[in-house]
């Protein structure tokens, strides 16, 4: 099967040799995206629930360019900077999902400068 890939100015572009997302067959594997606005290139906040915010709708971005809605997601990973802020962004990650959320895993990671959350998605076409 040949891989496709998708793109959005909706969502930061890539800072590194990778696609926003590859789909191969009905998968579709959204890289890590961050609280990163695309509008502005800056930083959606300094707190962990405006990251949050902003990377979901980044996800939520990535997705739709590849036909696709959370509703799609079967997993997602969830890195995050500091086990203190797990609580913030729990509570910011549930508003995208209040109902049957996809499985997840949650790990406390050192990322790049400023940021606090990253988080990838699986999802299942069709």
């Amino acid at each position: 099967m040949a891989r496709q890939t998708f793109s959005t100015s909706d969502a930061p572009a890539p800072v590194a040799q990778y696609s926003q997302a590859a789909r191969v067959g009905p998968l579709v594997a959204v890289a890590g995206q961050v609280g990163i606005d695309p509008g502005t290139g800056a930083m959606a906040g300094p707190g962990v629930t405006e990251q949050t915010r902003q990377t979901m709708a980044n996800i939520v971005a990535v997705l739709e360019a590849a036909g696709l809605t959370l509703d799609d997601v079967v997993r997602m990973d969830c890195f995050v900077t500091d086990v203190a802020d797990v609580p913030a962004f729990n509570e910011a990650y549930a508003a995208w999902f209040p109902d049957s959320p996809p499985a997840r895993t949650t790990v406390v990671v050192g990322l790049m400068d400023g940021l606090r959350v990253e988080v990838t998605a699986l999802a299942v076409a069709g």
